[in-house]
């Protein structure tokens, strides 16, 4: 069969056979995975909850995972990585994604807008290294923040589903309870399961506003809580006194991951600390290495540096690298380094080590650079 398929690939060159099924059914394919949007809610305000319907390639996640989405938004295809929010191992092999408007969101602002029934997207298989252990821990510490509360809903939305008998607390930080998605999922998961406590902060909220009343549910679920509203070891203490014991998941913007492993470094318990950033912290770029010449070889393009990121500097030199999340998790910019010194800005490290793959989103060149694009 799979000689079958290169031969009739060979055949309809220059295009992938996938690009002819396309014209018949958008899901029709045979290497590519698709997915249909079939349901679509938009239960909270700047935020999108839709449902997949993956083609046959679809293998299912990990909670905790991430999936890239691709759309193509006036004739150019963009990827993006968004981690679904349904259980691991459903039965019905569907994907729910919860799509948060970011204002300068290209992908986000146009599913937001766009998102409908019978939308065809493109899909990649699960992946990340952010994930529920096959073994469950005894006890549990979620931690999240604005739309970091995708991945750390699925691991929630797991235990739940699986009847989990350990201690379990979910600690969401949100700008409102309005904006809050999946409200009455939670509330049904801490009324069905004693041992899940769910507790919301609203550190923005302003301190005349009263609780929420509540309809029985175990929630802890205030404007102003004891303390600041904020995250420190107090308020871990308060949460979940038996921490140093549990493993602890946290995503969420760069302020509450910080502190948060502030907190897990001082108490020497980062091995039972996991991250997950869906936002890019890059190390500060020293304006003395924005000199030299950029050279785009494959392209035959060349470009003084700037010192900006080597995926920007592409793009303003008129070339179209293929890219996703542009922030170093999907790979999609992978190009090779020729020669030359390159800075990676998350870490803040330089390698210079000749014909090397590189991501060109959170690299910037130091001095000149040629890169095969």
């Amino acid at each position: 069969m799979v000689d079958l398929i290169n031969l009739v690939q060979t055949l309809t060159s220059p295009h992938p056979l996938d690009r002819y099924l396309e014209l018949v059914r958008p899901t029709l394919t045979v290497r590519d995975m698709r997915a249909e949007i079939t349901h679509v809610r938009r239960s909270a305000p700047g935020s999108v909850t839709f449902t997949l319907r993956p083609t046959r390639h679809w293998q299912g996640h990990v909670a905790g995972q991430y999936v890239q989405i691709g759309v193509v938004i006036d004739g150019v295809r963009h990827t993006r990585c968004y981690s679904p929010v349904n259980p691991e191992g459903g039965r019905d092999r569907h994907i729910e994604l919860t799509v948060k408007a970011h204002p300068d969101g290209l992908v986000s602002q146009y599913l937001y807008r766009h998102a409908a029934p019978g939308m065809v997207v493109d899909l990649a298989p699960a992946d990340g290294v952010f994930r529920l252990p096959e073994s469950r821990p005894r006890r549990v510490l979620l931690i999240s923040g604005g739309s970091g509360i995708t991945p750390v809903l699925s691991m929630l939305r797991t235990l739940a589903a699986e009847d989990h008998s350990g201690e379990v607390v979910f600690l969401h930080y949100a700008k409102s309870p309005a904006v809050l998605p999946h409200r009455a999922e939670l509330d049904a998961i801490a009324a069905r399961h004693p041992n899940f406590r769910i507790e919301l902060r609203y550190p923005h909220r302003m301190p005349d506003l009263a609780p929420r009343a509540d309809s029985g549910a175990p929630w802890v679920d205030l404007a102003r809580p004891k303390g600041s509203g904020y995250f420190d070891y107090d308020e871990l203490e308060r949460v979940a006194p038996w921490f140093a014991d549990a493993q602890t998941f946290v995503c969420g913007p760069p302020s509450l991951m910080d502190a948060v492993r502030t907190v897990y470094q001082a108490e020497q318990l980062e091995d039972r600390l996991h991250s997950e950033e869906f936002t890019l912290s890059v190390a500060p770029v020293d304006a003395a290495d924005a000199h030299g010449t950029v050279s785009f070889s494959a392209s035959g393009v060349s470009a003084d540096n700037t010192g900006a990121t080597l995926l920007e500097q592409a793009e303003s030199a008129g070339l179209t690298p293929e890219y996703g999340c542009r922030m170093g998790i999907c790979f999609s910019c992978t190009a090779v380094r020729r020669s030359g010194c390159t800075r990676n800005l998350r870490t803040g490290e330089t390698d210079t080590d000749p014909d090397q793959p590189i991501q060109l989103c959170i690299s910037a060149p130091v001095g000149d650079v040629d890169i095969d694009i």
